[in-house]
């Protein structure tokens, strides 16, 4: 799926962050901001960054008032990424060495450090009036995405983690930045607390839709995108997925769950086994229908703001990308 907004957008916001950047070049501080570099260059859907730019327009001011949000928000959320992948000691990042591998694990903590300092940097350029409020979000989403890491790290040595834990991890670890994203790029148009909060909702929501496609991707995606199939399932990641089946699909299924835990030596005999107990369990359906009933409350927020025309059209194309993505 594609629509102009995406590309016109995503280049807009690549050129702030680009110049931006270029305030601390590649060379300069004895290689701190290398890595910052090259992981920005990666390149992602720069999701969040055209969500404050689109809340902004939809506001009905220029996007460029939002640059700094975005900017902000784009430069934090890879700042995660840095410190996620050393958590999770993974080698690739969107296809290429991740930081802690092309450089070392001490570079990705201080370099993703000075992320995280650069991005308070870009929200300092917002306008008087916006820059308190701003930063309030900011900081309070900030600590919001660190609970969600420690709480899935928590559940990794869990067993009796449920459903609702899981939604409550992944609205902190996921959704609460996509919702920042929108509230700020509106706080930076200046918009009243009441639409803040309207696009803070809207932005919630597909968080948690998106994060349920996520679910359902790795699981069961299209093996023809490229995406490795069933990650979760050798991992015993503890999904939406798994904890339907665990709670809703009877002895049959916690008997299969509990067969392959911890097992590795036959990958795909452990994820056809595990994702036929999901399918009978009825998890792959559940979680579709959360999903759109997620999205058709995010279109409930956007109704409720009073969007029409193009920017209704954006939103609803934003809410089926999220459903419809392959990756």
């Amino acid at each position: 799926m594609t629509h102009p907004n995406l590309t016109r957008l995503k280049d807009q916001a690549d050129a702030a962050i680009e110049a931006f950047l270029k305030q601390w070049p590649e060379s300069a501080g004895d290689g701190l901001y290398a890595p910052v570099h090259y992981l920005m260059r990666l390149g992602g859907k720069r999701l969040r960054a055209v969500l404050a730019l689109s809340a902004a327009e939809a506001e009905g001011t220029s996007c460029e008032v939002a640059f700094p949000a975005a900017m902000g928000v784009e430069l934090f959320h890879n700042f995660t990424l840095m410190h996620d992948d050393i958590m999770d000691a993974a080698p690739l990042r969107r296809g290429k060495e991740t930081v802690h591998i092309k450089w070392d694990e001490n570079a990705a903590i201080l370099s993703g450090d000075a992320m995280y300092t650069l991005a308070h940097i870009a929200f300092a350029q917002l306008s008087a009036e916006a820059l308190p409020k701003a930063l309030r979000l900011f900081n309070q989403t900030a600590l919001e995405v660190c609970l969600g890491q420690q709480s899935d790290m928590a559940f990794e040595t869990r067993n009796d983690v449920t459903v609702a834990e899981y939604m409550e991890m992944i609205r902190l670890k996921t959704s609460v930045l996509v919702a920042a994203s929108l509230a700020l790029g509106a706080i930076a148009a200046g918009a009243s607390e009441e639409r803040v909060q309207l696009w803070y909702a809207l932005g919630e929501e597909l968080g948690l839709a998106f994060q349920m496609q996520d679910d359902l991707l790795d699981a069961f995606g299209d093996e023809q995108v490229g995406k490795l199939l069933g990650g979760d399932i050798l991992a015993d990641k503890k999904t939406f997925l798994r904890l339907y089946t665990q709670e809703n699909g009877g002895m049959a299924a916690q008997e299969v769950l509990a067969k392959w835990d911890g097992q590795r030596h036959d990958a795909p005999a452990k994820i056809e086994a595990v994702r036929a107990a999901m399918t009978a369990a009825g998890a792959a359906d559940a979680a579709r229908d959360l999903m759109h009933a997620h999205v058709a409350k995010a279109m409930a927020s956007a109704e409720a703001l009073g969007l029409e025309g193009s920017h209704m059209e954006w939103f609803q194309f934003l809410g089926g990308m999220v459903t419809q993505r392959t990756s």
